[in-house]
């Protein structure tokens, strides 16, 4: 798997060393840094920019690319023992997947999943996660009904985030409790509502149509984690 950009790096020499397979450098380092991966590797490449930016498909790589051992999704069955889950249904933006990992991993869920998508790109939101999605599972789901059921059955709480929905602030949320956040423009189908336990909101002091799908998802883990 390739990683690239210097805190990506920076995290990964700090808490996952061993993940470490080759840096490539496409700009000058400290002398410090460059010691300090040479602890990790002995495999340190010097390479072009145009390497680099094959290398990381055009990315802003920041100098700094490794080839990393394969990050494996965690599997329904292990992030079904947490007490509060992130579910996306049908979310495809990376940007916003990572935003919403590193909101959720910061506000104390136990995992995160992506349903009614068979694959998602793993590499990607590493990146957009600034690391996070290495310390919070990840798993994908492709039927989101079929494991809202399965969630109910084993004792959770579904809220799903809705314009239409209560107040969050108003809601008290039960001991085992997963947060579903809608696709950027279908928002949340009404199968799914139909499995709800309660729909929720974010009421705004001004009018305006909603909130990007990774802000609302910040401020939901909030109000879940906090109150």
């Amino acid at each position: 798997m390739i990683i690239y950009g210097k805190q990506l790096i920076l995290h990964l020499l700090k808490h996952y060393p061993k993940r470490i397979e080759t840096i490539f450098l496409a700009k000058e380092c400290e002398p410090k840094l460059f010691s300090q991966m040479a602890r990790v590797t002995d495999k340190i490449c010097r390479i072009d920019e145009k390497k680099a930016q094959a290398m990381s498909r055009g990315g802003n790589h920041q100098g700094f690319i490794a080839h990393i051992a394969d990050v494996e999704l965690a599997s329904f069955n292990e992030i079904k023992k947490g007490s509060f889950l992130v579910i996306l249904d049908e979310v495809t933006d990376v940007g916003n997947i990572g935003a919403i990992v590193r909101s959720a991993y910061a506000f104390g869920a136990d995992g995160l999943i992506l349903s009614g998508v068979k694959t998602c790109n793993l590499e990607a939101i590493l990146r957009t996660s600034s690391a996070a999605a290495f310390e919070l599972p990840i798993a994908v789901c492709p039927s989101t009904k079929d494991m809202l059921n399965e969630l109910k059955q084993i004792g959770f709480s579904l809220y799903g985030a809705d314009m239409g929905g209560v107040d969050v602030k108003e809601v008290t949320f039960a001991p085992k409790r997963v947060l579903i956040m809608g696709s950027e423009g279908k928002g949340l189908s009404p199968k799914i509502k139909e499995k709800l336990d309660s729909v929720i909101s974010i009421k705004m002091a001004r009018a305006f149509d909603s909130l990007n799908v990774s802000a609302a998802a910040a401020i939901l883990c909030d109000r879940i984690a906090n109150g």
